[in-house]
């Protein structure tokens, strides 16, 4: 590797963790949004309003010609509908769960791409991996705890969240061979909006002060920049490189949760992350050792 192939690489993971910083910003800002009355699905709203302006203003017909023709046009609305559904449905649970419990169940979504990948893209995986996701789904378990005292409904919401950010992932997956990264971006929010514009006169409550009109922009700012920061970081650096750093958004989400909310997770919240993520590094390392080209 030369010295200008290092500095990329180092520059692309530092992208990334800038990315998670802003994920985890985004998080911090839709629970904050909750605590002050403010409707999740109306925080959904604003999630994608700002970023559909945002991507708009640089990725459009005008300086993109062409940018809308999709070769996939059914899989493009369908990714932007489960990016939707993930999207809404972890702003719900956060209005009852803390950000370390619903990231830590989260983090269960590259194991679903693991196991799904088979049927849905035709990608194998092997014993070794199977059992390293059946591990990773016990992981789940020791956070959701079920049969241990009632189990919250907003858990189920959390694992909801998780199921579409794993089908999102796979149909992202799909259509990277088949569309240019500049139209998945502009159909990636599309849907979102046009499913939550109809229903804003239901939802609408003017937001309780500068505070949370400053949050609401920040949703869909911190969401925009994370992305962009991302597709800069893959253009920097592989994906295998990159995928080991991830994980710690955790570390940011547990230390804003401390900061803003006073939230301390507990032991078992600790050691199902924990589980989870060393799944995940596992079938990681995995990857890296089938990829590798062999030794002459």
């Amino acid at each position: 590797m030369t010295d200008q192939e290092a500095a990329r690489r180092r520059a692309g993971i530092a992208l990334m963790c800038g990315t998670l910083v802003f994920f985890a910003c985004l998080d911090a800002s839709a629970k904050s949004l909750a605590r002050l009355g403010v409707d999740p699905l109306l925080t959904t709203f604003m999630r994608y309003a700002v970023s559909v302006v945002a991507i708009s203003l640089a990725i459009n017909p005008v300086t993109s010609p062409g940018v809308m023709r999709t070769n996939r046009l059914w899989l493009q609305i369908l990714r932007s509908l489960l990016l939707f559904g993930s999207t809404a449905l972890n702003f719900l649970a956060l209005r009852y769960l803390q950000l370390a419990e619903t990231l830590s169940i989260q983090f269960a979504a590259p194991l679903a791409v693991a196991l799904l990948a088979g049927p849905v893209l035709g990608e194998w995986t092997t014993p070794r991996r199977l059992a390293a996701i059946g591990v990773g789904f016990l992981g789940v378990l020791v956070i959701v705890r079920p049969g241990v005292g009632p189990v919250q409904p907003a858990v189920l919401l959390s694992l909801g969240n998780m199921l579409c950010y794993a089908l999102y992932i796979l149909a992202t997956r799909r259509l990277a061979s088949i569309d240019s990264t500049a139209t998945t971006m502009v159909y990636s929010g599309l849907a979102g909006l046009a499913l939550m514009t109809p229903l804003l006169p239901w939802i609408w409550t003017a937001p309780p002060g500068w505070l949370a009109w400053a949050l609401l922009v920040g949703v869909g700012l911190f969401g925009t920049f994370g992305h962009w920061l991302l597709v800069l970081a893959h253009a920097r650096a592989p994906a295998n490189v990159l995928a080991p750093f991830i994980y710690t958004q955790l570390l940011w989400s547990v230390l804003l949760g401390y900061l803003v909310f006073g939230d301390v997770p507990n032991r078992w919240t600790l050691l199902g992350a924990s589980i989870v993520v060393g799944s995940g590094l596992y079938l990681l390392a995995q990857d890296r050792r089938t990829r590798r080209p062999p030794q002459r």
